[in-house]
């Protein structure tokens, strides 16, 4: 009986030793990977500003799903064997919000939450993301680029700008007289 559990014990280690092996080597390659297509400076969209794809709780990007962003459009590509290929207008996009969980602080990666008024994709995610914060910041700015040179505004923002608490012209912030 003795035997026949050292024998078992044997091989659940050595299946252990065998998934560690393979774990280093995948994340070597693919590392190796991402460093030599950066610099070799080539990029999966023709005109894009930034790329990245979703990565596993590691943040690794061992996955199918990649997205990228140029000046006008957000691109989504899902999918190995069927692949589904959507792009949203950035001037669709309505609020965006960064959610970061203990792991994902601890990986460096993040999740942007997208509200967007496209009819095909809607409200979504983009999951899994290095450099997050900054994600965040360079959505936020072209968004805003975007709706503005499409004259696209929401009703909170009509008039915020021109006015600044004065909605009757008479010089005398309106917010004031209420208080």
């Amino acid at each position: 009986m003795g035997d026949i559990i050292s024998a078992i014990l044997s091989v659940l280690l050595i299946a252990v030793i065998c998934a560690a092996v393979v774990f280093v080597l995948a994340v070597v390659i693919t590392v190796i990977c991402e460093n030599k297509r950066k610099a070799s400076g080539k990029k999966r969209k023709e005109n894009s500003i930034w790329e990245d794809r979703k990565r596993n709780f590691m943040g690794l990007p061992w996955s199918f799903t990649k997205y990228a962003l140029d000046d006008q459009r957000f691109y989504l590509e899902r999918g190995f064997l069927s692949t589904r290929y959507d792009e949203v207008r950035l001037y669709r996009m309505t609020d965006v919000v960064l959610t970061r969980s203990l792991f994902q602080k601890i990986f460096g990666i993040g999740t942007l939450k997208i509200d967007s008024s496209d009819k095909s994709l809607g409200n979504f995610k983009i999951e899994n993301i290095k450099d997050s914060e900054k994600t965040k910041e360079l959505f936020s700015r072209k968004i805003e680029q975007e709706r503005k040179a499409n004259r696209v505004y929401t009703r909170e923002s009509i008039g915020a700008d021109e006015h600044d608490g004065d909605y009757d012209g008479d010089g005398i912030d309106d917010g004031e007289i209420n208080s």
